[in-house]
């Protein structure tokens, strides 16, 4: 990074992004410019941009150049050299261990900088090497990691919403199911409150994932716009407080993984999930040993292609951040 005189002191960094949308819901792929974060496991190498260089997250995602429901992805070298790229995913409140809508806009973004072309690709992530398949007509179907349910209609009790109960699954993240709900883009505003209220819930009662992680997705499903276009339409909470615009790649393969578990879908037919927004993922799976591996097919659109700029006296260069939230 280097200054050069502007009318104020000007920070020019080499930080380069390109913006995404899948099915409405938002990416932005840093492809360029990122700080050192070693040549370990992605994990690692998240651990190392969490506790050394959050700055980033912060910059990219919170206001004034990022937004609530901004999704982010930073592009790294893999250790494996069989895999296209690896990659580091966060939104407003953190870190993912894996994003499925945000996998098809890095997937979109790799083939518009000419990085990629049609056919399989490999990627690792925190939680594990994940592919995808770029099609011919520009669709992309990704392979997410094993998914499985963990707990059947587990009751919780919720702050004016009373005894709300749902399945506990995992799909790259922790999500909890909640069915026969009215899900419908006029009623937002209750949907948001009734996910947040159940989110609460969740946490005072100690209800957690199998390996204690917290349940972060809360995820309402109801009848689609049109059955002929969907099999079902949902309502996804995101960790940050905002909902899925997309129908939620991880959220689908959580989906998934109890259909198969109750025998409501056979491997390799078509689960068409639609979004609070109108699009529609397909999602289908194959048995392992320990669950499912699902697959989730949709379309991303890139949107821009930035350079990031950084003010040294700009107050709010690092992000503005809510009072009281580190």
């Amino acid at each position: 990074m280097d200054y050069e005189p502007w009318g104020c002191n000007r920070l020019v960094t080499s930080i380069k992004y390109i913006d995404s949308h899948t099915g409405g819901e938002p990416t932005r792929v840093v492809h360029s410019g990122t700080p050192d974060l070693g040549n370990g496991s992605m994990a690692e190498r998240l651990e190392i941009m969490k506790t050394e260089h959050d700055w980033l997250r912060q910059a990219l995602i919170l206001e004034p150049r990022g937004y609530d429901w901004l999704v982010g992805a930073v592009l790294q070298t893999p250790c494996d050299s069989s895999c296209a790229a690896g990659i580091i995913f966060f939104n407003n409140a953190g870190y993912l261990g894996m994003c499925g809508h945000g996998l098809i806009g890095v997937v979109d973004t790799l083939a518009f900088l000419g990085q990629i072309s049609a056919g399989e690709q490999r990627f690792e992530t925190s939680v594990g090497v994940v592919s995808a398949i770029l099609h011919e007509d520009r669709t992309v179907s990704i392979k997410n990691v094993v998914s499985y349910r963990y707990r059947q209609q587990v009751s919780v009790d919720v702050s004016n919403e009373g005894r709300v109960t749902g399945d506990i699954a995992w799909g790259g993240n922790w999500f909890f199911l909640v069915g026969d709900e009215e899900v419908d883009p006029s009623g937002i505003d209750r949907l948001l409150t009734r996910s947040r209220r159940i989110m609460t819930a969740l946490v005072d009662q100690q209800i957690k994932g199998s390996d204690g992680g917290k349940i972060d997705h809360i995820e309402l499903f109801g009848e689609p716009s049109d059955a002929a276009k969907a099999d079902s339409r949902s309502f996804v909470l995101c960790p940050g407080g905002e909902y899925d615009r997309s129908p939620c790649g991880t959220g689908t393969s959580a989906k998934l993984a109890c259909l198969a578990a109750d025998a409501k879908l056979a491997p390799g037919d078509v689960w068409r999930q639609e979004s609070i927004v109108g699009s529609v993922f397909e999602g289908s799976y194959q048995n392992v040993t320990d669950g499912i591996v699902p697959t989730i097919r949709g379309r991303a659109h890139v949107t821009a292609e930035i350079s990031c700029v950084i003010n040294d006296d700009d107050p709010f260069r690092f992000g503005v951040r809510t009072p009281g939230v580190e």
